[in-house]
C-alpha cells in the first residue's frame, strides 16, 4: 500500500485503487513438501494483502510447469482486461502500471486513444535478457516514467511493526 502511494505521490497523483496480479505457486496432483511450503507462505501473503484498507484488488492467474520451469499463465490478460474496463467505469486520467513486459504495447497505445495517461513503473539492471530487462518499445509508448527507488519503500517496515 505504502509502495503505491509513494509510486503515485512522486508523479503527484493520488492513488485511489490498488490491483495486484499474481499467481498462486504450482501444485502437483500430489504437492510435495517444498509445493506445500511455497503455497502456506503464498496464502499468508495474500490474506496478509486483504486485510489492508481499502482492500487491494487481487487478480490470480495460475502457475505452470513448462519443461521443469513454472511459468505465471493468465495474468498478463488480466492486467490487459482491467485496462481496457478503465475507460468505460471511471474518470481516470492516469494509471501507473509496473511491468516490463511488451505485451502491454497495444493496450496501452488504446489507453492513449482514450485520453488515458498510463506511467510507466520499472526496475532495471541493464542487463539484456534478464527478467527486469525493458523493451525499447514499451519504453517508447510511454511518455513518462518512474524508476522504482529504495525510497518508495520507506515506511513499509514502520507500518508492519504496528501491526
Amino acid at each position: 500500500e505504502n509502495f503505491a502511494t509513494n509510486l503515485a505521490k512522486s508523479k503527484n497523483l493520488e492513488c485511489n485503487k490498488i490491483y495486484f496480479y499474481t499467481a498462486p505457486p504450482y501444485q502437483s496432483s500430489k504437492p510435495t513438501k517444498e509445493e506445500n511450503k511455497r503455497k502456506a507462505n503464498y496464502d499468508l501473503f495474500i490474506n496478509k494483502l486483504k486485510e489492508i484498507k481499502p482492500p487491494i484488488i487481487l487478480r490470480e492467474g495460475r502457475c505452470q510447469k513448462i519443461n521443469n520451469t513454472y511459468q505465471q499463465k493468465g495474468v498478463d490478460t488480466l492486467i490487459t482486461i482491467d485496462l481496457s474496463r478503465i475507460p468505460k467505469k471511471e474518470n481516470i486520467n492516469e494509471v501507473i502500471l509496473l511491468s516490463s513486459d511488451t505485451d502491454f504495447v497495444p493496450i496501452i497505445e488504446y489507453l492513449k486513444e482514450d485520453g488515458i495517461k498510463v506511467i510507466l513503473a520499472y526496475f532495471t539492471d541493464k542487463r539484456r535478457k534478464s527478467a527486469f530487462s525493458l523493451s525499447n518499445h514499451l519504453w517508447k509508448v510511454c511518455k513518462d516514467k518512474i524508476l522504482i527507488k529504495k525510497e518508495y519503500f520507506q515506511g513499509l517496515k514502520e507500518k508492519n511493526k504496528s501491526n
